[in-house]
């Protein structure tokens, strides 16, 4: 299946080398973007006016600019943030993921699954988020799955089917009601019984498979996945958990993040499923 490369003239052209979007077939792959215009770091409509510090939101401003970015450059490969299926944001500092999650509401009236992490730093100075967006096309829509597992208290989809892939969001071992569950955690009166990072690994993937039961698929048909740990030195404990439940392991990418959006939680799970 051949791609093809899209051209979006009405958004600022990167000083990197890339192309600021890809289409395969029914799939449209969109590089990750920063509030810059690439001549000014962040780009001036993206910055508070430094005479009145106090009026506006910078978190704000750069999500509005980048999403505003990325809706031409999906008009240009001929759809919209309406077909987004897919989402990763990075961002410099989690304390600003209120202010971005009021944007993104403006922007997605169907939210897609998403996997948010904190990072130690994006490639301009004082770019605060990065977002990364993958969209089918209109005559492919997406589907949303809701299954039985905990629902998120922000605002994006469990997981949505396109075609024969499930795109999942990244997921935490939280209920979402009392941070860390008790499940997913060592009872503090038996500290030396147990191990935290195993406990959350299992959560997290028990859940992830109640998602792809929902859709149609299982954990055995996961074609990509990605780990992010606040700890690299939990890797081993989550390896162990791993094996249990992948007999053919999946690609994998497996690196440290600053943070992630539930305090106590130690990793999270983002998967890619194809349909048996």
């Amino acid at each position: 299946m051949p791609k093809e490369l899209i051209s979006v003239p009405d958004i600022p052209k990167p000083l990197a080398h890339y192309t600021p979007a890809t289409r395969v077939g029914h799939l449209v792959f969109a590089a990750g973007q920063v509030a810059s215009d690439f001549k000014h770091a962040v780009a001036p409509e993206a910055r508070l006016d430094p005479a009145f510090p106090f009026y506006g939101s910078e978190i704000k401003k750069q999500t509005r600019y980048i999403l505003e970015n990325l809706a031409r450059t999906f008009k240009a490969a001929g759809t919209s943030l309406d077909h987004v299926v897919k989402a990763q944001v990075f961002q410099t500092d989690l304390m600003n993921f209120n202010g971005f999650d009021e944007v993104w509401r403006e922007f997605f009236k169907t939210p897609p699954p998403r996997t948010t992490i904190g990072t130690t730093g994006l490639l301009i100075p004082g770019c605060l988020v990065e977002i990364d967006l993958i969209a089918t096309m209109p005559g492919t829509p997406g589907k949303v799955v809701k299954s039985s597992a905990p629902q998120p208290l922000a605002v994006y989809s469990e997981a949505v089917t396109v075609g024969n892939l499930v795109f999942a969001a990244g997921q935490l071992a939280s209920d979402f009601r009392t941070g860390v569950p008790p499940e997913a955690r060592v009872d503090p009166a038996f500290p030396f019984y147990g191990s935290d990072i195993k406990r959350q690994t299992r959560y997290i993937l028990e859940n992830l498979a109640k998602t792809f039961k929902a859709a149609g698929t299982s954990l055995e048909h996961v074609v990509k996945a990605q780990v992010f740990h606040t700890d690299l030195m939990n890797f081993n404990g989550f390896d162990e958990v791993w094996r249990e439940f992948f007999s053919t392991p999946p690609p994998r990418s497996t690196v440290g993040t600053t943070g992630l959006l539930v305090p106590g939680c130690l990793v999270e799970i983002d998967l890619i499923a194809a349909m048996p």
